[in-house]
């Protein structure tokens, strides 16, 4: 059993970071094999539209043939059992590189034939996991979940498989936050959920990955 996970944030220790590392730890705990990419790490851009992955009687038809730094990282994808994503929110939305890799992921085993297939026909379990400053009631009145199950149902359609998300909220920003301008937060309060919250999630993280992992 293959579980390869992405780390969409920019940073490698943090909240995203910490989180994909337990569900890892999971996965690792049945025997899984697994990878940890950063793609902060990497240079590569979204899809650019050239339809190469479309292309009748073409070798590249349902792989994206775009060659940079994420090649091979899509490749290993289409052949791992389990897919792990990790991605901050930043202004109501997965982090830039995170939907630029989406973008290329999904759309090159995407079929217009229109018999609703993807070219795609292995099953991959996959997980989302979320990290964000907000607190969970804020999320549902600016309807968040609606990105949160879209995401879910498309993981789902493309992947023939199941696929969770686990949701991280009003996370710690700074390690140290009396450096920044932040009088809009109650630190104290941020230290409480810090300290109570998120170990809770990341016990959550290390029983995802045992999930992905589990047939």
């Amino acid at each position: 059993m293959q579980l390869i996970a992405i780390n969409g944030s920019p940073r490698k220790n943090w909240n995203t970071a910490k989180l994909l590392e337990q569900a890892i730890e999971g996965a690792k705990s049945l025997g899984a094999q697994t990878e940890l990419i950063h793609l902060y790490d990497l240079n590569f851009q979204g899809c650019t539209s050239c339809f190469a992955c479309k292309r009748k009687n073409s070798d590249m038809r349902g792989h994206c043939a775009m060659q940079d730094d994420l090649s091979p990282v899509l490749e290993k994808i289409l052949d791992c059992d389990a897919l792990l994503l990790g991605s901050p929110i930043y202004f109501s939305n997965i982090t830039g590189e995170m939907l630029s890799m989406m973008e290329r992921m999904m759309f090159s085993v995407l079929s217009y034939d229109g018999d609703g297939k993807m070219y795609f026909d292995g099953e991959i379990k996959s997980g989302f996991i979320y990290t964000m400053n907000a607190p969970k009631d804020v999320l549902v009145k600016i309807g968040m979940n609606n990105l949160f199950d879209s995401i879910q149902a498309r993981m789902e359609r493309f992947y023939h498989a199941p696929s969770e998300y686990l949701l991280s909220c009003d996370t710690y920003q700074f390690s140290d936050y009396s450096l920044y301008e932040v009088g809009r937060f109650d630190v104290e309060e941020k230290e409480r959920i810090r300290k109570e919250q998120f170990p809770n999630d990341c016990k959550k993280a290390f029983e995802l990955g045992r999930q992905l992992v589990t047939h």
